[in-house]
């Protein structure tokens, strides 16, 4: 007897549709399984086989054949487990396949019949409700998870035994409630609030976070670069519905989301240790995975003593600063994984972190030159505002006046970003920062003066054509933060002095 069952493989971070046939016929007792499958996938016969006999199925002796459909795409993981058991248990006659209709399965079984959650059930679901499927049948640690797919019924099990049962209309299962998504900001690490001093390198951060602009910040130790840095996600304005949805798939398939199934409702905010390799960055593996980069897909990504990383891991970057998006190919196959994230980095100008304090510094000529060269021209070229953070003086430290809270500086960023939201309304764009040159064209317009002053520092401080693109769009948003519809000469005086920090210290970039 043949039957089929609706599943769902995971490419990057979005689901494919699959097909799991099953047929028992009279021949040698046997279990075959084709299509394209992985290691994980093939071993799945065997936890069938048991996970069925345990729940109290009893398997007589027939020539079983099981294929997942589209044969040319490779299938991994463990998620097949339990549409295999069900449809071998409808193929056997004991589940109807008129049952079986529009439910998308997904799960992994233990030996005793438990059905065991896995990673990416959330493209999963969403895959199923655009599909038109009725309802998904997943493990019942992750019904909270595809719950947040509000076009599809989600009903979670704990074993085999409970699934066939519902599936053959014996029992009933409440379907998991659509929990609505959380308003509430994520924790952060830091107010702006107890920052002493550094009001030039607040500005550069809210400047940053209205146009979702890099971020480079230059100093001593101790300048208190890394809390800087802990305080942006917290004055980013709270994600809207469809991109915690996308941040939520990201976490899903990388299996980082929380065990009750709430879907992430604030800013990520990852700072990867300097050591890490050019593979976990990007992402990768044999089945690929999401890297740094992409788990900070519309947040922030934090790279703390930029020099310390490797060559090969920062070259990495360019590639997804430009295109914000990280293709990775495997035996034919390309799995594409998102990368919309603000680049925040801090870095020392010099091994010993004094330079140019010469009364200070230990470090020869060729030593500065040498570490400050481990930062490409090209990596330098991607980031837009780079600022000078210097030691903190003792009267701001030991002053009472408060300083700004980062509810404050929240509520500007916000208006700012709410300008670029109508502007860009219906464009391919979200925020300055993602305009290419003909969206500089069309919504940065220049006046006469404002050409000239460009043209000057164009050819006085040497700049490239990225650049000169770069500083129109940080303009662009000063202007907004100033609720300006054009961009005047002192917004683009401004622009430019975020540019003259890299020039001070790579000379000739």
């Amino acid at each position: 007897m043949f039957n089929t069952v609706l599943s769902a493989a995971v490419f990057g971070v979005e689901g494919r549709l699959v097909s799991v046939e099953a047929d028992v016929g009279d021949g040698l007792p046997s279990f075959a399984m084709v299509g394209f499958l992985s290691a994980q996938v093939k071993e799945a016969q065997e936890r069938v086989r048991t996970a069925l006999k345990n729940a109290g199925f009893r398997m007589e002796p027939k020539r079983v054949t099981v294929n997942l459909s589209p044969a040319d795409m490779r299938k991994c993981g463990t998620g097949f487990d339990f549409p295999i058991a069900v449809a071998v248990a409808a193929a056997y006659g004991r589940i109807p396949q008129e049952n079986l209709e529009g439910i998308l399965i997904a799960g992994e079984l233990s030996l005793n019949g438990e059905v065991l959650p896995v990673p990416g059930i959330l493209p999963m679901a969403a895959q199923a409700a655009k599909a038109g499927c009725r309802a998904c049948l997943v493990p019942k640690a992750n019904e909270g998870e595809a719950a947040m797919i509000k076009d599809v019924q989600v009903f979670g099990v704990r074993d085999l035994r409970e699934a066939i049962a519902w599936l053959c209309k014996e029992t009933q299962i409440a379907p998991a409630k659509e929990d609505s998504l959380c308003i509430q900001p994520q924790a952060v690490c830091e107010d702006f609030a107890f920052v002493s001093g550094q009001e030039a390198a607040k500005r550069a951060a809210e400047v940053a976070a209205s146009g979702a602009h890099n971020l480079l910040m230059v100093g001593p130790p101790g300048a208190g670069k890394s809390m800087l840095a802990k305080c942006i996600p917290g004055i980013l304005p709270l994600p809207g519905v469809d991109e915690s949805l996308e941040i939520s798939k990201i976490y899903s398939v990388a299996g980082l989301l929380r065990q009750d199934g709430a879907p992430l409702c604030g800013r990520p905010y990852r700072a990867p240790h300097h050591t890490i390799t050019a593979k976990a960055m990007a992402g990768g593996g044999t089945v690929p995975r999401p890297g740094e980069i992409s788990l900070a897909h519309n947040g922030v990504l934090f790279l703390d003593e930029l020099p310390e990383f490797s060559r090969e891991t920062l070259e990495i970057l360019r590639q997804p600063l430009e295109d914000r998006r990280v293709c990775i190919s495997r035996s034919g196959v390309s799995y594409e994984f998102p990368a919309h994230f603000m680049l925040v980095a801090a870095m020392n100008p010099c091994p010993c972190g004094y330079f140019p304090d010469m009364s200070r510094c230990t470090c020869t000529h060729y030593m500065v030159q040498r570490y400050l060269e481990r930062v490409s021209a090209p990596i330098l070229e991607r980031i837009d505002i780079s600022v000078e953070v210097e030691g903190v003086e003792y009267a701001d430290l030991a002053g009472h006046m408060p300083a700004e809270s980062s509810a404050e500086i929240r509520a500007r960023v916000e208006k700012a970003r709410e300008i670029q939201k109508e502007r860009y309304r219906g464009t391919k764009y979200r925020t300055n920062a993602d305009l290419d040159q003909e969206g500089i064209r069309a919504y940065c317009p220049l006046g006469d003066a404002e050409n000239r002053l460009l043209e000057t520092a164009y050819h006085k401080l040497d700049l490239s054509a990225r650049t000169y693109f770069r500083i129109i769009k940080v303009a662009r948003t000063i202007a907004d933060m100033d609720q300006s519809e054009r961009i005047r000469g002192e917004h683009l005086q401004e622009a430019l002095c975020y540019r003259s920090i890299s020039k001070k210290y790579w000379m000739g970039r």
